[in-house]
C-alpha cells in the first residue's frame, strides 16, 4: 500500500536528573559534594533520503520517542546523553501542523536534516552548586522534559514532468518506454494504483524525473474512482503531459477526455491549468485513431511543439516528445 500522508506524535527524550552525592574516602575530611549532572535527552531529527519513495514505514506508527538521558552519578559522573532518533523521509515531504495546516518544513534536498523536537536538558548535580561560600550544597535539579509535537507528514513527489490521463490511456506504457521503469501494464483500467517515479538520462548526463499518477475519471473531484488524492504529486512538476487515448476504445473520445481532464484538474487546483503542458495522442497505431486525431485537431488547434502523436507501445515519435521535454527544461 502506497502511503503519502501520516499523522504521528513525536517526543524528544527527557533530560536525566542531577544527583546529590558526597566524597566519603577515609582520611579525607570534609570531602565535599560530588553529585554529577544528568545527560541531555535525545532529539527527533528528520532527514531526507532520495532512496525512500513513500511514507510506508510510518503507516502503523502513531508515536515515536527518542531516548531519555541518564541520571548523573557520584564522583561527578555525567549522565549518558540520550541517543538522537534520526528518521528518514522521502524528498518532497512536508511537515505540517495538524490543527492549522501550517508548513513547518519542506524537504527538497537529499540528506537535508531538520530538528523537529529538541531533547530536554539534564539536571544539575549538587557539585555544580558548590561555591567558595557554599561548600556543601545539598540540592540538585531534575532534568527537563523533551519537546513534543503532533505533526502531519505529507509527501509530494518532486519531478520535472507529470503524466495525467484517463485509466488505460497509456501513461504506464509511456513511462516504461521513456524511463525503463518496471510498472504494471495491462489492457484494463486502473492498473496504476499508486504514483510511479522514474527518470530519463540525457546525453549530457542530465536527468529528467517523470511522475506517473493513477488515472483520473470524470467526477474525480467528487471522489469518484481514485479521486484527486494523488494529484498532489504533480503540483511541483514543471511540465504537465496530458496522455489521451486516440484509439477510441470503450467509445472514448480524446477531445472529450482532454476537456474533462482539464475540468477535474481545475476543480482540484486552478493554478495547475496555468502550468506549461504538452498534449500527447497515444495509440496512433490503431485503425480508429485517424478520425479521432482529426477531430481533436479541429477542436484544439495546438502548435506543433505542444501536440504529439505517438505510439508508446511501439516507440513511435517518442524521441521527438523527449527532445521537446528536454528543450523546455533547459
Amino acid at each position: 500500500m502506497f502511503t503519502d500522508r501520516v499523522v504521528i506524535q513525536f517526543s524528544a527524550g527527557k533530560g536525566g536528573n542531577g544527583v546529590v552525592a558526597w566524597r566519603r574516602e577515609k582520611f579525607i575530611p570534609k570531602g565535599g559534594p560530588t553529585g554529577g549532572n544528568g545527560g541531555r535527552g535525545g532529539s527527533i531529527i528528520l532527514q531526507a533520503d532520495t532512496q525512500i519513495h513513500s511514507l510506508d514505514w510510518y503507516r502503523h506508527r502513531k508515536q515515536l520517542k527518542a531516548e531519555n538521558g541518564a541520571d548523573g552519578g557520584p564522583n561527578c559522573r555525567q549522565g549518558k546523553t540520550g541517543q538522537d532518533l534520526i528518521l528518514k523521509v522521502p524528498c518532497g515531504t512536508l511537515v505540517k501542523e495538524v490543527e492549522s495546516g501550517r508548513v513547518l518544513h519542506d524537504f527538497t534536498e537529499d540528506q537535508e536534516k531538520w530538528v523537529l523536537c529538541t531533547g530536554g536538558r539534564g539536571g544539575r548535580g549538587n557539585e555544580s552548586f558548590k561555591t567558595p561560600t557554599h561548600r556543601a550544597p545539598n540540592i540538585c535539579t531534575m532534568g527537563t522534559e523533551g519537546e513534543t509535537a503532533e505533526v502531519e507528514l505529507e509527501l509530494k513527489l518532486i519531478a520535472d514532468v507529470g503524466l495525467v490521463g484517463f485509466p488505460n490511456a497509456g501513461k504506464s506504457t509511456l513511462i516504461t518506454t521513456l524511463a525503463g521503469l518496471r510498472v504494471k501494464v495491462a489492457a484494463y483500467p486502473f492498473t496504476t494504483l499508486q504514483p510511479n517515479l522514474g527518470f530519463v538520462e540525457l546525453e549530457n548526463y542530465k536527468r529528467i524525473y517523470i511522475a506517473d499518477i493513477p488515472g483520473i475519471i470524470e467526477g474525480a473531484s467528487q471522489n469518484k474512482g481514485l479521486g484527486l488524492e494523488f494529484l498532489r504529486h504533480i503540483e511541483r512538476t514543471k511540465i504537465l503531459i496530458f496522455i489521451l487515448d486516440a484509439s477510441g476504445i470503450d467509445n472514448r473520445n480524446p477531445s472529450d477526455d482532454y476537456r474533462i481532464l482539464r475540468e477535474e484538474i481545475g476543480a482540484y487546483n486552478p493554478e495547475l491549468l496555468q502550468r506549461a503542458h504538452l498534449v500527447v495522442l497515444n495509440k496512433i497505431d490503431t485503425e480508429e485513431s485517424k478520425d479521432h486525431i482529426e477531430e481533436f485537431c479541429r477542436r484544439y488547434p495546438l502548435a506543433e511543439n505542444e501536440l504529439f502523436k505517438i505510439s508508446a507501445a511501439y516507440g513511435e515519435n517518442i524521441q521527438n516528445l523527449l527532445s521537446e521535454i528536454a528543450r523546455r527544461l533547459t
